[in-house]
């Protein structure tokens, strides 16, 4: 999971030179390059980025948990930062070296590894699923570290949601699924192929609607047919908020794909950055400590992004470039758990040749039922239903209080 520490510039701009895609803003941050040599132990590894000011202040961080539930944490770079093994004891998980200084991993009794973490990384592996952070992973005094903030937001509800069952909604019936771009804006575009991705959102989310409503859910379309919700691009984005918040949706899906360098392949999931963190691939901006609507929905958010991405990584068997944060329009608005996923790269000769046939779309359209409904039933092992009247037997009568 190691990553260059320079941003491949090259990888953005041709990204931003297909016209009207939705070019990812990490590119460069997923190529896999050689690994670090391993630090000595007493020694301190800095996050690679240049330490930004105070991300999580005790005050900030500790609402989000919990009372009974807070972490210990130490300052570390002007940041609150947790001991992985605090997080190992926590969750009766057995930390050890994969590399001494460098990666390490926890797992449960059974041998299965949970975690994995690697120092100057802002991505983990929970379960073999690629999840990024906000902080970068930290060594110090013989151990790694990880932001207290991505404990509280990240790690834990991914790996015991039952910490925050009060906090987390109930499973969803109404889902609104918007199909990107439309109209005027075709989107990604694959010349050669004479394919838009204005077109294949939209056939994706026809099937996925179909899908959906055979499972017993409610599906509104932001839009259905080859249009945009208004002519200027950032009306348009705020109106496909609008349609889930009028209709006081439960779920908001909205479906891409991508571009970069022509040899980039996989799928990528975006949910939105919590307050105070910084996006992924990004740097601190005066973004970082506005609280959107979307950021009232931190915890579902990252539970519909992380089943969501391992549904499409799985299903379509493709690389896993994470799932990512960001303050992206369609996710900063909506009044309910929302998400963005990047299936594929069109501007990927081989990805919109697959993606170019019925077959290979519906496999889409599959893959993110499947995610929905593993996040519904994330969701309903927390709040089972109440038992029906028929259900519920009468005490014994040795029991019975008598007059």
């Amino acid at each position: 999971m190691a990553r260059a520490r320079a941003r491949n510039l090259l990888a953005l701009l041709a990204g931003l030179l297909l016209a009207g895609g939705c070019s990812s803003p990490v590119a460069a941050q997923n190529r896999p390059v050689a690994a670090h040599p391993a630090p000595p132990v007493a020694v301190l590894i800095a996050p690679v980025r240049a330490p930004p000011p105070a991300v999580v202040g005790a005050a900030a961080a500790a609402p989000s948990a919990p009372v009974s539930r807070l972490w210990p944490f130490k300052r570390l770079y002007d940041v609150d930062y947790v001991d992985v093994r605090a997080i190992a004891e926590r969750f009766d998980l057995k930390a050890s070296w994969v590399v001494s200084g460098r990666i390490m991993q926890l797992a449960d009794a059974r041998g299965r590894v949970r975690l994995r973490f690697e120092v100057r990384d802002r991505d983990f592996l929970i379960d073999g699923i690629r999840v990024f952070m906000g902080e970068t992973t930290v060594f110090s005094q013989g151990s790694l570290f990880v932001g207290r903030a991505d404990v509280i937001k990240t790690i834990v509800p991914l790996l015991e949601p039952a910490e925050y069952a009060g906090r987390l909604p109930a499973p969803p019936r109404l889902i609104v699924l918007d199909a990107g771009h439309g109209g005027a804006d075709p989107g990604t575009r694959n010349l050669a192929l004479h394919l838009d991705e204005k077109n294949l959102t939209l056939d994706v989310v026809l099937r996925l609607k179909k899908l959906l409503e055979g499972r017993g859910y409610r599906v509104i379309l932001t839009r259905s047919d080859d249009s945009k919700l208004a002519p200027v691009q950032r009306t348009d984005l705020e109106r496909r908020d609008e349609v889930a918040n009028q209709a006081k949706a439960d779920l908001f899906l909205s479906v891409h794909f991508n571009s970069a360098l022509p040899t980039v392949t996989g799928t990528e999931t975006y949910v939105m950055t919590p307050q105070t963190e910084i996006s992924t691939g990004e740097a601190r901006d005066e973004s970082v400590d506005k609280a959107f609507p979307g950021n009232r929905h931190d915890l579902a958010n990252i539970v519909l992004g992380y089943h969501l991405h391992r549904s499409v990584v799985t299903g379509l068997n493709s690389v896993d470039r994470g799932c990512k944060r960001a303050r992206l329009s369609v996710l900063r608005l909506p009044d309910c758990p929302a998400a963005l996923v990047e299936a594929a790269y069109l501007s990927n000769f081989a990805e919109a040749s697959r993606l170019a046939t019925p077959e290979f779309r519906q496999r889409v359209a599959q893959a993110l039922a499947d995610g929905i409904d593993a996040y519904s039933a994330a969701l309903a092992a927390l709040h089972p239903p109440l038992p029906r009247p028929a259900e519920i037997q009468p005490a014994p009568a040795s029991s019975r209080l008598h007059p």
